[in-house]
């Protein structure tokens, strides 16, 4: 019977996937649209509540400006979804980014690109998933008042999903992301129709609120406003990175595949986003960023529903099955919307562990040959955030989009000193013609995303932004920190080109004692036939009653190897035999001591508690010891029959077993 632990393991993730299944998880375009451009997709969810709400904040005639806002924010999306469409063509190999950055501006850029990006995913998981709660609030009062345990659970059913692999992830996500894009479509068609066909006339539920200004905004004071508005509402960028660093997960052709996918991605956002906007100022929709302070008259118990819920009822009607219909949609695509970072975030993190930058098991793939670790860290660290922040989405995106303009701007810097590079060695007139259109895309894109950045900073720096940069400084150290370990192990474990390695000139062995039974005469027969230079058995006397007991237990048998008596007044055994071994190593410095321990091999869990924690401790201690050599011999206790060797082989190892490789030993 298989434990319960490996049963619930099968039920939540599947049976495992061979090594050569991987080119079956490749993804065609109609999934991969979904799983790589949910989050761009969801971003006009939220990206329109939060250019209207920082707008209320010089009353209800700013509203003017929200096309206008709405307008360059698709100006920024074109321009990048154009720059990476080349990024894609250009470095298909799913470094996106880290990989144009460190390849074209070097390794200390590349490297600030990837902590900016690591900062961004998390963040990406935290505000998506805070986001549909709000929305799935506005029209279920439980999740309102529940939002930040209900936040939590979906970040654990996410990494659920993913953990269950790329392919069938996009596929469980494939239908609720269209079905959203059909839904809001929908809506923002069937609003226009009615207003500019039929002639109703369509107002908000927010439509007669008198809103009051927070402050006087003129002058200067305007237009840092519109600024931070058009901060906030880049958030709707988010997300098209991902595409980029995700090429490998495409069917071939991998590149021409990526680009198509980033063009529909651009075409659809910006279609909603602009619909969104305007259906808003047709129906005179007002979304302030403090209901109780900013709205002068309204109902009682007035509750503000998100940007979408009031389209929703003043399209569809108050209480209509079509109006529950778009509140669930979007709340489940802003869900889903973290799904990009989880299939970015693992990919990156596992690029970084294979450059020695995070540690190697980020490059690991699990049992669905999806990268388990960098999932789970992932939606740990978002937890984190969601509880900090109490899943509020105003206080969670102004840590926002910091990273991710950073790796826009510095990207587009990298695409340039690429195309100059070519530039210099191309001859063809067709092909150089191509490569300065090329480069004056990533330029503008370069001049522009650098813009949204400095504007970012600016208007979002006091607001939470610096707790993103300071991460993203903290991310960028400890990742310096790893490749400078592994570049010092790497150093220390190189062999030398010259010479062999220096044979110890004899092998003192030692069989460790606690009493004379089963476990201590195998250790000790197993000691001698290894044939050491001396062997002798020690204990430590901690009970003089039991050490005589031992003793004439050992005279009694007669064993064939003297027994050593190491006194410990303060009934320590860890520091003593450290002090023996020492002491013989110290003789002859050229020779090693090998140190066997008798260990008891049990079934059940619950017996490691009662069982060889002296023996653990000794083996920790003695491998900080240079010159010795630990060798546990192991007893099988009567529990171990309980266990079912066959099937955990067969969970270890799907499939036939295949010989050893034999590598030929080359003529001398």
């Amino acid at each position: 019977m298989a434990s319960p632990t490996s049963l619930l393991k099968r039920l939540l993730l599947g049976r495992p996937f061979r090594s050569d299944r991987l080119q079956h998880t490749l993804l065609p375009k109609r999934i991969a649209l979904p799983v790589f451009a949910s989050d761009a997709l969801s971003s006009v969810a939220y990206a329109p509540d939060e250019i209207l709400l920082t707008l209320s904040i010089a009353g209800a005639s700013a509203y003017f400006f929200s096309p206008w806002i709405a307008f360059a924010v698709v100006v920024v999306m074109l321009t990048v979804v154009a720059s990476y469409r080349q990024n894609v063509h250009a470095y298909p190999s799913g470094g996106g980014d880290y990989e144009v950055a460190t390849v074209n501006l070097g390794p200390k850029f590349g490297l600030g690109v990837a902590s900016a990006l690591l900062v961004d995913y998390v963040l990406t998981v935290a505000v998506s998933v805070s986001s549909g709660v709000a929305n799935l609030g506005s029209v279920v009062p439980f999740v309102a008042t529940h939002k930040v345990m209900i936040a939590v659970t979906a970040v654990v059913l996410l990494s659920a999903v993913n953990l269950r692999g790329l392919r069938e992830s996009g596929t469980a996500f494939a239908i609720p992301t269209y079905g959203f894009v059909i839904v809001i479509g929908g809506m923002l068609l069937t609003g226009l129709v009615r207003v500019f066909v039929l002639g109703d006339e369509l107002r908000a539920p927010s439509a007669e609120l008198v809103i009051q200004a927070e402050h006087s905004v003129t002058g200067f004071a305007l237009i840092f406003l519109l600024l931070r508005t058009f901060s906030s509402g880049a958030a709707a960028l988010t997300g098209v990175e991902a595409i980029s660093n995700g090429v490998p997960a495409f069917k071939p052709p991998k590149s021409r595949n990526a680009a198509t996918t980033l063009l529909l991605l651009g075409g659809i956002a910006v279609s909603m986003l602009v619909g969104i906007i305007w259906l808003a100022r047709l129906t005179r929709l007002q979304f302030v960023e403090d209901p109780a302070t900013q709205i002068v008259s309204g109902p009682a118990g007035y509750v503000q529903k998100t940007v979408t819920t009031q389209l929703g009822e003043a399209v569809f009607g108050s209480g209509s099955i079509l109006l529950y219909v778009v509140a669930g949609v979007t709340a489940l695509i802003l869900f889903l919307a973290a799904n990009t970072a989880f299939n970015g975030f693992p990919v990156l993190g596992s690029i970084l562990a294979q450059d020695r930058f995070l540690p190697r098991q980020f490059h690991t793939r699990g049992d669905r040959l999806a990268f388990s670790n960098g999932i789970v860290f992932l939606a740990a660290f978002a937890i984190v955030l969601i509880v900090g922040f109490q899943a509020e989405v105003t206080r969670l995106i102004q840590l926002y989009i910091v990273g991710v303009f950073v790796s826009f701007t510095v990207s587009q810097a990298g695409m340039i000193r690429h195309w100059n590079r070519h530039l210099r060695v191309e001859r063809d007139p067709e092909a150089r013609r191509r490569m300065h259109r090329s480069r004056a895309i990533n330029a503008f894109g370069m001049g522009l995303t650098g813009t949204v950045l400095v504007i970012v900073l600016l208007t979002k720096f006091l607001l939470g932004a610096w707790i993103a940069i300071a991460a993203m400084a903290v991310i960028y150290g400890l990742m310096l920190a790893i490749r400078r370990h592994y570049d010092r192990v790497s150093e220390e474990l190189t062999p030398p080109d010259e010479g062999r390695a220096v044979l110890p000139a004899r092998n003192h062995a030692i069989v460790l004692v606690s009493k004379l039974h089963q476990p201590t005469l195998r250790a000790i027969a197993y000691a001698r036939a290894t044939r050491p230079d001396t062997l002798t058995a020690v204990t430590v006397n901690v009970d003089e009653k039991d050490t005589r007991d031992l003793q004439e237990e050992w005279e009694r048998r007669e064993l064939p190897v003297p027994l050593t008596v190491v006194d410990s007044p303060y009934r320590e055994i860890t520091r003593p035999i450290l002090d023996f071994v020492a002491s013989t190593r110290r003789e002859s410095p050229r020779d090693v001591v090998t140190v066997f321990i008798p260990e008891y091999v049990v079934g059940r869990w619950w017996e490691n508690l009662l069982h060889n924690q002296s023996a653990l401790r000794l083996k920790t201690r003695l491998l900080f010891e240079p010159g010795v050599m630990v060798t546990s011999v192991p007893w099988q206790l009567a529990s171990t029959a309980n266990k079912n060797l066959s099937r955990l082989d067969a969970t270890l190892s799907r499939g036939p077993a295949r010989g050893p490789r034999i590598v030929p030993r080359r003529a001398a």
